[in-house]
């Protein structure tokens, strides 16, 4: 595996743990989790940290993905693993509000219940308004790790001047990491790396590079996004027809005892 660059933490406040897992000799491998089953099932695979995917929280309350519409069953997940014994970072779309100040707010209430992480998309909307997000979060909860994830490459045309003049935005107003998704090609992705002070995160593609790639790329952070509750829902869909057809499904399927077992006694 290549040398990688070494990055430093920009922000004493965000030296904690999850920090830490950014800057560890392997990158940060982030499976995303739905619900309270999911993420205890991931947890218990030996994930250090766990991350929330915004589809998979408002398809399963059958709202829109990507519309602020979540803000109250983010927060109620994120209330319910927030006190978990491994580390919780939050997919919060662009926040739930233009409103830095808003933004802010629920960065607070979501550090207060235990999350070490935020991930805040900017949709292509206005950069400066994406980076006073950026700073206002950082200002009320200074040890939140803020993963400022840009769309160029998700939502526009990848453009590389527009790509970088929002990194270097969301960096200067106190990013911790940021997020291209839907970059998968490995020189641009090199060339990121090169560029940025801060830990890259790109989303893994299954037509894209593989994990070991990315690392030898220098990628920090390798997040799945919505790829586990999509592939869940896909093995529901095979379950269904091999059973209409009259053959057993096949598979792992978690005992009924197992999945129970992961709600804690009360």
């Amino acid at each position: 595996m290549t040398a990688r660059p070494k990055h430093t933490t920009p922000h004493a406040g965000a030296d904690s743990a999850f920090a830490a897992l950014h800057h560890a000799e392997e990158p940060l491998l982030l499976p995303n989790a739905w619900d309270c089953a999911s993420a205890r099932a991931l947890a218990g695979q030996g994930f250090p940290a766990i991350g929330t995917t915004s589809l998979g929280v408002a398809a399963a309350a059958g709202l829109p993905d990507g519309a602020a519409a979540t803000r109250a069953e983010t927060l109620r997940l994120a209330r319910a693993l927030g006190p978990e014994p491994w580390l919780l970072s939050v997919d919060a779309e662009g926040g739930f509000s233009d409103d830095p100040d808003e933004v802010a707010q629920f960065a607070r209430e979501l550090h207060a219940v235990g999350v070490a992480g935020i991930n805040l998309e900017d949709g292509l909307g206005p950069a400066d308004r994406h980076a006073a997000k950026i700073a206002a979060v950082k200002e009320a909860a200074p040890g939140l790790f803020v993963n400022a994830r840009t769309d160029t490459h998700w939502l526009g045309d990848g453009d590389t001047t527009d790509t970088l003049a929002r990194l270097d935005a969301y960096q200067q107003a106190g990013a911790d990491g940021v997020f291209v998704p839907g970059l998968t090609d490995l020189r641009r992705i090199t060339a990121l790396v090169r560029h940025v002070r801060v830990p890259l995160n790109i989303l893994y593609s299954p037509d894209g590079p593989a994990v070991s790639r990315l690392a030898e790329a220098g990628v920090r952070r390798i997040s799945l996004g919505s790829l586990l509750y999509r592939r869940a829902l896909g093995a529901a869909l095979e379950a269904v027809a091999e059973i209409r057809a009259g053959r057993t499904p096949a598979g792992r399927t978690p005992s009924y005892g197992e999945v129970a077992g992961q709600v804690p006694p009360r």
